[in-house]
């Protein structure tokens, strides 16, 4: 078994490429941090649209349900009750697909979703590699 012979750098050239990799290192990660910083506020922005349209079709559904009661007690007494059951029919369809566009939206705006997780772990990774080239 042979033994390489270590390359010797002087002390300058050491600093000069710590210096160099650090810098890297900091411009690679600052992208990252860019980068999934913009897909979070893009993640914020998909949101906000499913808020404002489920709270739109919980409106509907209010003016829906509305009108179906309306009608429903409007023809108590008669046989013929069919408009006002279909319009309560078509109001709860609207209200649950509103409920679940709100409940959507505000899964996706917890703080545990918008943290920054690639660049906490690439992070720690470098963290590691640079403790480990430090021994």
């Amino acid at each position: 078994m042979s033994v390489e012979p270590r390359e010797t750098r002087s002390v300058p050239d050491l600093l000069a490429n710590l210096l160099r990799e650090a810098t890297e290192l900091f411009r690679t990660e600052t992208q990252l941090l860019r980068s999934e910083i913009s897909d979070k506020f893009t993640q914020i922005q998909v949101a906000g649209g499913s808020l404002v349209a489920g709270a739109i079709c919980l409106l509907v559904a209010l003016l829906t349900l509305t009108a179906a009661l309306v009608t429903a007690v409007s023809k108590i007494g008669e046989p013929d009750i069919g408009v006002g059951w279909a319009s309560l029919i078509v109001g709860v369809v609207i209200a649950a697909v509103g409920a679940v566009l709100l409940a959507k939206g505000k899964k996706e705006l917890e703080p545990v979703s918008l943290t920054p997780t690639r660049t906490a772990h690439q992070l720690s990774e470098d963290g590691k590699v640079v403790k480990g080239q430090i021994r």
